[in-house]
């Protein structure tokens, strides 16, 4: 129990007794001093020094170590002793934490299955072959942990990065070793973008001269309006042979214009325009 501290305050100091040890030696030290005798008022927890020997990670795994700590023959297991070890160790779990001891009381009642099915007489089969053992199962799932829980241990000794080495790192000179970057996608389409660019400023716009003769053309335009009373002054254009060939059609009317040797008609105003060959009176 605590002690009052009006109580220690309004009375005079107790003497606490110091323990029976030679010269007086501390028995702890306390943020550097050092204490004599352990409080009267220490209030400990049940489980506080519990200490914990083994630990195990499942029913497989607690059977195996009560095998194996008694040397028996895992082909051969005793079920009787075996089962009752077992079960002391579930009694002993089952007070602190009952979901875990489901997964041990489930294996306990596999136990007792498998003792009371040895102690019964053997079932004859059909063919006269021998009954199986009640053990086998458990023996091959017991073999099967066995060998994981090994290659498990062995994978955890091998070095493990992080844990048991690190990586060396060793700088370099840019020197001795050049060093690359990485060339992204948006890269290449600033690099092609730059390329066009300087493309477009370095290019060479080339002209030819192409020969074309007005007096060729009037003879066209003449051919054109042979044996037609009037023809349209669009029709006398070919404007698939480009802009040149056109001015020269041009031209061409209006040096025939100029000759006498066509007329330019209209009706009105914003009337179709009409070319024909001049009259010639006979």
């Amino acid at each position: 129990m605590l002690a009052d501290p009006d109580q220690l305050l309004g009375s005079a100091p107790v003497q606490v007794p110091l323990p029976d040890v030679v010269d007086h030696i501390a028995v702890a030290r306390l943020y550097g001093e050092p204490l004599f005798a352990l409080p009267q008022d220490l209030y400990i927890p049940p489980d506080a020094l519990e200490v914990f020997l083994e630990a195990f990670e499942g029913p497989l795994d607690l059977l195996l170590y009560l095998i194996r700590k008694q040397n028996f023959n895992i082909l051969d297991i005793p079920m009787a002793a075996v089962t009752r070890q077992y079960l002391s160790y579930v009694d002993e779990i089952r007070g602190r934490n009952l979901e875990l001891a489901a997964e041990y009381l489930l294996m306990a009642a596999m136990l007792i299955e498998i003792k009371s099915r040895m102690l019964l007489p053997p079932r004859k089969t059909a063919e006269g072959a021998e009954p199986e053992d009640p053990r086998a199962e458990l023996v091959r799932r017991l073999l099967e942990y066995e060998q994981i829980k090994l290659a498990a241990t062995q994978l955890a000794e091998v070095p493990l990065f992080g844990r048991d080495f690190l990586k060396a790192q060793v700088y370099v000179e840019q020197a001795l070793q050049p060093r690359f970057p990485d060339v992204e996608l948006i890269d290449l389409q600033s690099a092609w973008a730059d390329i066009l660019k300087r493309a477009r400023l370095v290019q060479h716009h080339r002209i030819t001269r192409e020969q074309l003769s007005v007096r060729e053309h009037m003879s066209i335009v003449l051919k054109k309006l042979q044996g037609r009373r009037f023809a349209p002054f669009e029709d006398l254009f070919d404007a698939t042979k480009g802009v040149p060939v056109l001015v020269v059609t041009l031209i061409a009317l209006l040096e025939l214009a100029k000759e006498n040797l066509v007329e330019v008609t209209q009706a009105e105003a914003y009337a179709p325009i009409y070319v024909r060959l001049a009259f010639t009176p006979a």
